[in-house]
């Protein structure tokens, strides 16, 4: 059951998400086959199709702080599986954004410290490098320890590497990290 808590300013937000995404949200038909497709759905209370039909709906600013805005993984396998060509993924990146601009509740629990990790290993070596990307994560939380029996495995069958990657291009991917260090200052 979806529950509209606000809708004082609902249409405000979606024509918002509308305007960054490019994407018409009257569109959508509530098929959920952007939900069942989703590889983090499970892990939130709120799914892709839920928050397409709370924006049609007209919900407010507490869509903003839906667990799923930040869990998402902007794989866009919601986009590709939709049947009506809605780029589902782009409504979540605008709702991430237009959360960060109007200062809604961060992200919670170890998100952020993830994607620090994660972000910092492409900057460094022009793309992910998982071990450090690990380490770093692992550092962060002080659980140092969890999960290491599953990585003889994950070596062995050649979904992890234990150097990083030679392909990429450094140079570029260092001046795009640049850039937007350069914008967010410039905003500041």
């Amino acid at each position: 059951m979806i529950t509209i808590k606000n809708k004082k300013n609902g249409q405000g937000l979606k024509r918002a998400v509308e305007e960054l995404s490019g994407v018409d949200i009257s569109v959508c038909f509530q098929c959920k086959k952007c939900s069942s497709g989703c590889p983090v759905a499970r892990l939130t209370r709120s799914r892709p199709s839920e928050i397409m039909r709370q924006l049609h709906l007209g919900a407010g600013n507490e869509l903003l702080e839906s667990d799923l805005v930040w869990m998402c993984a902007s794989c866009e396998t919601c986009s590709a599986r939709c049947p009506m060509g809605i780029d589902v993924a782009a409504v979540i990146d605008a709702l991430r954004k237009l959360a960060l601009a109007r200062g809604a509740s961060k992200q919670k629990g170890n998100v952020p410290l993830f994607n620090r990790a994660f972000l910092k290993t492409v900057e460094t070596f022009g793309r992910s490098y998982e071990i450090g990307m690990i380490a770093a994560y692992k550092l962060g939380t002080g659980k140092l320890m969890n999960d290491t029996e599953k990585f003889p495995a994950m070596l062995k069958k050649g979904k992890i590497a234990l150097l990083p990657p030679r392909g990429g291009d450094r140079k570029t991917v260092r001046r795009i990290f640049k850039t937007v260090k350069q914008n967010k200052e410039a905003k500041a």
